[in-house]
């Protein structure tokens, strides 16, 4: 009312309208007549005008919004692919949402839970920490083909995995995606934090919020061991003193995923992977890059210890990777939260932690040797003291939990697993046409 009175006290100061017979006028003028405002006044005119503003504002925002959200009339638009693709083959099939799944272990693991008969859906953001294209051609040669849908979001994206919670009620989760690489630390420390801890959480906020909270099963990583000098790694060994800002993100997820364990009731099991490798693989690990550069006679450099120690590691080939995945899904057990009932958990929920590798260290220059085996191209060598990036000296796991927990009995020796890798990348790049990649 106060914003008014300079109108109110011009109202009865104003004379009468007298003269000839006008025509009628616009609504505007008919409100400005009867008010019998006075716009000769510059001061009166403007708050008029902020009177009318006010007016206009109130009414837009009086309205409801017609525009359904961003994600709505995505997932809507793609709700029913999402569910056929999340159909599994029978009633006692699994109901898996993978995420990372145009990632090296996502896309494989993903196809072969789809083969077997589960129902499978994807998430992945396309991260282009390496080449995208690699990505995109997982997703047309490997997953379209399996008939795995996968939804292009982000983990951070709380939004989205709540309307696709909503959407499919999940048994399980094969939580891979990661901001993966120790090196690239140096470089983007952030992205590891918004990645493998923020995105986690928002993983695991999903899931304890869904009608019946899935089962978890989620990559951890063997860097967590640091320099732990006791071999073969066990599960029971401290891992308290992580090198690498990656490890350090790794172990506060598993610290994480045990609290949502112990208060929220989530069945949670953590995989140690142990240096994956194999067709489709990551441009970033070591026998992808040589492999590279030796075809393209280009010298690679070969990290040893102090004191020319050797540095090895314990390779495992995907194909037993996504054994030791698989078992874990069929071996967790369900959570017992209660989801957005909010209720208390009915019990104390499965908690693991287990190693995933092939028990087999091999040093690096021994894969070096065999990669100059197979591609039939000696390698330009090049002996570097590694450097203080995060990198460790050797891993070697205890698969001795994974036995009794999981089966799991890795098969493939390194030489075999090369094999087939170099196959791919010759296929893939169609190296025998093209005069270097």
């Amino acid at each position: 009312m106060t914003a008014l009175k300079p109108i109110l006290n011009h109202i009865d100061t104003i004379p009468p309208n007298t003269g000839k017979f006008k025509p009628v006028k616009p609504s505007v003028y008919f409100i400005h007549h009867r008010l019998r405002f006075h716009t000769s006044s510059p001061k009166c005119a403007l708050w008029w005008i902020i009177f009318l503003s006010l007016i206009i504002m109130l009414f837009f925002l009086s309205q409801p919004s017609t525009t359904p959200h961003l994600h709505t009339t995505m997932l809507s638009s793609k709700s029913t692919l999402i569910r056929l693709s999340a159909t599994p083959r029978s009633t006692r099939g699994h109901i898996v949402l993978v995420t990372g799944a145009v990632g090296f272990v996502g896309a494989h693991a993903s196809v072969a839970l789809k083969r077997r008969g589960d129902g499978v859906v994807g998430l992945d953001n396309y991260n282009p920490y390496y080449d995208v294209g690699l990505k995109t051609s997982r997703k047309t040669q490997l997953l379209d083909r399996a008939g795995v849908f996968v939804v292009k979001g982000d983990i951070n994206d709380d939004v989205l995995l709540r309307e696709l919670f909503d959407l499919v009620q999940f048994t399980h989760v094969l939580h891979l995606a990661a901001q993966a690489g120790v090196r690239y630390a140096m470089i983007d420390p952030s992205s590891y934090i918004k990645s493998n801890i923020d995105g986690f959480v928002n993983v695991l906020e999903a899931a304890k919020n869904a009608v019946v909270p899935p089962a978890i099963v989620w990559a951890s990583s063997s860097s967590v061991y640091g320099l732990n000098s006791k071999v073969p790694f066990s599960e029971q060994d401290r891992t308290d003193h992580p090198v690498s800002l990656y490890a350090a993100t790794k172990k506060a997820g598993e610290a994480i995923a045990h609290a949502y364990n112990h208060i929220h009731g989530l069945s949670i099991t953590g995989l140690r992977f142990f240096t994956v490798y194999g067709p489709w693989g990551r441009p970033d690990m070591a026998y992808f890059f040589f492999t590279k550069d030796i075809l393209n006679r280009k010298q690679i450099s070969i990290f040893e210890g102090e004191n020319h120690g050797t540095i090895a590691r314990d390779f495992t080939y995907i194909d037993d990777v996504v054994k030791g995945c698989l078992s874990a899904i069929d071996t967790a057990k369900k959570s017992t939260g209660n989801g957005r009932n909010g209720r208390k958990k009915k019990g104390e929920a499965q908690f693991r932690i287990i190693n995933l590798g092939n028990t087999s260290p091999v040093s690096v220059h021994k894969l070096v040797m065999l990669l100059e085996k197979l591609l039939k191209v000696k390698a330009k060598k090049k002996m570097v003291l590694m450097p203080r990036n995060g990198d460790v000296p050797f891993t070697h796991a205890d698969i001795s939990l994974a036995r009794m927990e999981l089966g799991y009995k890795p098969s493939v020796d390194l030489e075999t697993g090369l094999r087939k890798f170099v196959k791919w990348y010759l296929d893939y790049y169609d190296v025998k046409k093209k005069s270097s990649w």
